[in-house]
C-alpha cells in the first residue's frame, strides 16, 4: 500500500478508536472500557454517527454482527466467540471507500476482562 493510502486508512481507523500504525500483522492493544450493563446487552459500544449496526442473537458461545457507516463510507461483519464470561476472540472484514478506490481489511481480536475499575479509560461510545 503506499505511504500517503497507508496514512488515510490509519487516519480513518484512528477516528474508530482504533490506534494506527501497526499493520502487516503485528499486534495493537486497544483498551476498552465497558460497563456491567454494556457487558449485559452485549453492547461493544461500536454505535458511532453516521453507523447503523446489526447484531445477531447470540447463539450458543458465538454472536455476529454487521455495520455500514457513512463518513468514511465503510461496511462490514464480524464474529464474536466467547471463550469464558470474561474472554472473547474476534474475526471482522471491513471494505471502505475513500478517493475511488475500495479497500478490504480483515481483522482478528482477543478481548479479555482486565479490572472492574477502568481507571482513566472512558466507557466506549454508545451513542446512536
Amino acid at each position: 500500500m503506499p505511504p500517503e493510502r497507508r496514512k488515510m486508512m490509519e487516519g480513518m481507523m484512528g477516528k474508530q478508536g482504533m490506534p494506527g500504525g501497526a499493520g502487516g500483522g503485528a499486534a495493537t492493544t486497544v483498551r476498552v472500557c465497558m460497563t456491567k450493563e454494556m457487558a449485559e446487552r452485549n453492547d461493544f459500544g461500536s454505535a458511532r454517527e453516521g453507523c447503523r449496526n446489526s447484531v445477531s442473537p447470540r447463539t450458543g458461545n458465538s454472536m455476529k454482527y454487521s455495520f455500514s457507516c457513512t463518513n468514511p463510507p465503510s461496511s462490514g461483519e464480524g464474529l464474536v466467540t466467547f471463550l469464558s464470561p470474561e474472554e472473547f476472540t474476534s474475526q471482522m472484514t471491513l471494505s471502505t471507500t475513500a478517493q475511488g478506490r475500495t479497500d478490504k481489511v480483515s481483522m482478528e481480536g482477543r478481548g479479555k476482562w482486565l479490572s472492574a475499575d477502568c481507571g482513566t479509560v472512558k466507557p466506549a461510545s454508545t451513542a446512536k
